[in-house]
């Protein structure tokens, strides 16, 4: 079980003070190697937020509490610098809260998840790995727990800190075998794309949600009625900072606004209505209704007309992608993610220098598969 953590499993040092904090800016300056992870409360919260920052070095693990610490800038070098990478499982919808949070920016990152499904792993769950390449079971059972409460429990500081304790052990594993199998180079490039991830807002938008089932088959004026359902939801959700599901689901929200109840009788009838939200919510979401039924239309908007050429680029490049990572044994998307592949649609290169330009950031994708995508523009089919 090589590269493990030396010694017993000491407990995590909780960081709570702004001069522990610089401390351990400090101390993580020094390190070539910092695993990373943070929990939030979306589960929990309206607007969600980073409740807990876990960190691991081949020394110590560190729990810092930024509900506490006002000030995180202490932290912003450790990410912003190249000289120390930063070890990370699953690292997407970390960075965002990070970057949403407190404003880092980010160089040299290593994602375990991500190497990997490079490396062709079916199961790439932290547990799945950690019990696949060290014989280690990690209990997720307080996966879901409500991390903005205060105090925490020994038992989730404890749970915490296990979700980086391994993570420097699993990086060196994971990154001798993407060396050996000559994947690193791959890896390193999608590494440096998840430095530039683009930040979400976290600000849910009040207008009618089109992707859910159904809400496509609303008339514009039952639109409208949704567009007053969410924007009563998102108002209530404020006021008891609680997340929009445990208010009222938006599923019951399109089953309202397609039967637009006149009475509490009707709404008790609706799909999802329980009988303390019509007691609760009875009469104002009636008010909503009659609002929606009076305001302006609301119509699908119309989807632009489609470049046929441009979707059967399209096809052309999923069909080659998708053969092509059956033959790698890995996920599509690992052989050309999903923006790359829209823009080479859109760009229509017909010579290297022009594909170059559109893949400059993933030079190993360019090399390897290029030729082949040029093919499959031009004639319909690799080499």
């Amino acid at each position: 079980m090589g590269f493990m953590q030396a010694g017993p499993l000491h407990d995590p040092i909780l960081i709570t003070h702004p001069r522990q904090l610089a401390t351990l800016a400090q101390d993580l300056a020094g390190e070539q190697l910092v695993a990373v992870d943070t929990e939030s409360n979306s589960l929990y919260a309206y607007r969600e937020q980073v409740c807990l920052m876990q960190f691991s070095t081949l020394h110590a693990d560190y729990l810092v509490d930024p509900l506490v610490l006002l000030d995180l800038s202490p932290l912003g070098p450790l990410f912003a610098n190249p000289r120390i990478e930063k070890i990370f499982h699953a690292s997407e919808y970390d960075l965002i809260c990070l970057k949403r949070d407190f404003g880092f920016s980010f160089a040299n990152l290593f994602d375990t998840m991500l190497a990997a499904r490079i490396l062709s792993r079916k199961a790439v769950g932290l547990g799945n790995l950690l019990e696949s390449e060290f014989g280690i079971h990690l209990d997720k059972r307080f996966q879901r727990a409500n991390w903005g409460q205060r105090p925490l429990p020994g038992y989730l500081l404890a749970y915490a800190r296990l979700d980086t304790y391994y993570l420097v052990a699993l990086r060196h594993r994971l990154k001798a075998e993407l060396e050996e199998k000559g994947l690193w180079p791959l890896a390193a490039e999608d590494f440096q794309r998840l430095c530039h991830i683009n930040q979400r807002s976290f600000e849910p938008e009040i207008e009618p949600d089109f992707s859910v089932n159904g809400a496509k088959d609303l008339t514009p004026q039952q639109n409208a009625v949704l567009l007053e359902l969410l924007k009563y939801r998102d108002r209530i959700a404020r006021l008891q900072d609680r997340p929009l599901f445990k208010v009222m689901s938006t599923k019951t929200l399109v089953a309202m606004a397609e039967a637009c109840p006149s009475n509490l009788d009707e709404l008790g009838q609706l799909p999802g209505m329980t009988t303390r939200q019509v007691q609760r919510h009875g009469k104002a979401l009636l008010s909503a209704v009659q609002r929606g039924l009076h305001a302006d239309p609301v119509h699908h908007p119309r989807p632009p007309r489609a470049d046929e050429r441009l979707l059967a680029r399209l096809d052309r490049l999923r069909e080659w992608r998708k053969l092509t990572a059956q033959a790698l044994h890995v996920e599509s998307d690992v052989v050309l993610p999903r923006d790359l592949m829209t823009s080479i649609a859109e760009k229509n290169p017909k010579h290297a220098p022009e594909l170059a330009h559109i893949l400059c950031d993933v030079p190993y994708r360019m090399q390897h598969f290029g030729a082949d995508i040029l093919q499959v523009l031009t004639n319909g089919k690799p080499k």
